[in-house]
């Protein structure tokens, strides 16, 4: 945890300034190629970007939720693909391992996951089991001192680079819901791991995602998270409750920046005789745009810091995710429309942002379930 606003505001400047000098003038060429260079990975390694939420005794920076949160705005200010390589090392993919791992499993892997020597990568949606996420197949079977997995898991991002997965697989097969499923790290390069092809995507071009498949992988039994079978589920429920807080402060970010292209290119686009900011519907549009905004920044914060106080913020991270990446694609549809013809255009960029902020209404939770989860979290606490 950072403990002094000053060492904060260091941090957060540097992050800005990274931002500015180093991503942005290469989103074009990471869009073009499918690839961000290894010189600039090399840079996010040194500045601490792959282990900010993992906890300073493993060599991260230990960072609040608000804090992190805070440095996800200013990391949101460019193209997504730069914060999803290194967003699962923090997140999904390292999170099972800091709130639930065995003492042996986070020596292990987590100082590993802070340089960015490994990447993790979270597997739990398969072809058949997405949102219902309690249907998943993909069956680990206990043989002595080792498990056995079998079965398929879909839209896995960072699979082509990760070093670990996460992954969801069935323990108990008598128990078809949630109570039957445990997680485990699975290394790569382990025998029968494969990726299968890197998606082609409608967006966020240099962020992968793949198949990862297991066929008779055999792992040991002491790559069970936390040496628990059963309770698989409710780890994946807890770092799905922090990544959602995650998406939702990179909405933030990601929004921010397209008001502001928008606004400066209202500001130089001159029709009968005066800049297009001077006509009220398109006031209206960027109006609207930064009440939005200011509301999604203001759930964001107010999640996290309820998080670091300890709270269960099951239905708060499902808020500020929703509203936050709903309203990320109402602000993406009004930049286009602000920008008129140039908005339709690759050179101006606003079109690339439209595609790639789609996905934040969908991954860790469409916009559909966190809808079910704040109105059965209403209903169990009315009820209760």
């Amino acid at each position: 945890m950072i403990r002094d606003q000053e060492t904060l505001n260091i941090l957060l400047a540097t992050i800005d300034r990274f931002v500015r000098e180093r991503l942005l003038p290469i989103e074009n060429e990471v869009a073009e190629t499918d690839r961000i260079p290894d010189q600039v990975v090399a840079e996010m390694k040194e500045l601490g970007l792959f282990g900010m939420s993992i906890p300073e005794q493993f060599g991260g920076m230990g960072l609040t939720m608000e804090e992190e949160v805070l440095a996800t705005f200013a990391i949101g200010h460019t193209s997504p693909a730069f914060r999803s390589l290194f967003a699962t090392n923090n997140g999904i993919g390292g999170q099972g391992i800091v709130i639930d791992g065995t003492p042996a499993q986070q020596a292990h892997y987590l100082p590993r996951l802070a340089s960015g020597e490994i990447i993790g990568s979270f597997a739990l949606t398969e072809p058949d089991a997405g949102s219902d996420a309690g249907s998943l197949r993909t069956s680990a079977r206990r043989d002595g001192d080792h498990y056995v997995l079998n079965g398929t898991k879909r839209y896995i991002t960072n699979a082509p680079e990760a070093g670990i997965y996460t992954v969801m697989a069935r323990t108990d097969p008598a128990k078809p819901g949630p109570d039957g499923i445990s997680a485990f790290v699975v290394e790569r390069g382990t025998p029968g791991v494969s990726v299968g092809h890197t998606d082609k995507k409608m967006g966020q071009k240099g962020a992968h995602t793949a198949d990862v498949i297991f066929e008779n992988c055999r792992i040991p039994a002491g790559a069970l998270i936390g040496g628990r079978e059963g309770v698989g589920f409710k780890t994946a429920m807890k770092v799905l409750d922090k990544g959602r807080i995650n998406i939702a402060a990179t909405c933030v970010g990601v929004s921010e920046r397209m008001l502001n292209d928008a606004l400066r290119y209202a500001l130089e686009r001159r029709q009968f005789g005066k800049p297009i900011a001077e006509f009220q519907l398109i006031q209206a549009m960027l109006a609207d745009s930064r009440a939005e905004l200011y509301a999604a920044r203001c759930m964001v914060l107010d999640a996290a810091r309820r998080r670091d106080e300890g709270q269960d913020v099951g239905t708060e991270a499902a808020c500020a995710k929703l509203f936050a990446s709903e309203a990320c694609g109402r602000i993406a549809d009004r930049a286009v429309q602000i920008f008129g013809g140039a908005g339709y255009l690759a050179e101006y960029g606003i079109e690339r942002f439209y595609r790639d902020v789609r996905l934040f209404r969908i991954f860790e939770g469409t916009s559909q379930i966190q809808q079910l989860v704040i109105a059965r979290n209403m209903i169990r606490g009315f009820a209760g």
